[in-house]
């Protein structure tokens, strides 16, 4: 199963700023829903330990994430993909871009994934619905983090 999902954050921190927290895997950590683990690899990518609960169905997702085209202070590609037991396995990426705007950054997000397994049965709206409110969640917790 397959979904989209695209959005924008108003940020009241410079560009820098914020590309510095996107970059950082102590910030990441405490602003990913759900997240275990996240450690820094070799090849400039983070590995992660990930609880999330879809519906019914908890899971807890290990996984890597990678990052590319980077093009700091503007923007990166992230990539990810976990297994998650039975409950199946997801995988995707994001292009984020930072622009200035009104003293602040605007951050825009365009996300791409799919998944499978137990999690694909659940049904797209389900699906959907979760993957906004930890896209909310996240966001939220980051606004915090480059706020505070």
């Amino acid at each position: 199963m397959a979904m989209t999902m695209t959005g924008e954050v108003q940020l009241a921190a410079p560009r820098e700023s914020v590309w510095a927290k996107l970059n950082d895997p102590e910030v990441l950590k405490a602003c990913i829903p759900g997240c275990e683990e996240l450690e820094k690899t070799e090849d400039g990518g983070f590995r992660a330990v990930a609880k999330m609960k879809v519906g019914p169905v908890s899971a807890r997702f290990k996984g890597k994430v990678t990052l590319s085209d980077l093009d700091p202070p503007n923007g990166y590609k992230i990539s990810g993909e976990g297994e998650g037991g039975v409950a199946g396995f997801a995988k995707g990426g994001a292009v984020v871009a930072l622009a200035e705007k009104d003293g602040g950054t605007l951050l825009t997000y365009n996300v791409e994934a799919q998944i499978g397994g137990k999690l694909a049965q659940l049904g797209q709206r389900l699906i959907n619905g979760t993957a906004k409110k930890l896209a909310d969640e996240f966001f939220a917790n980051f606004a915090k983090a480059v706020q505070g």
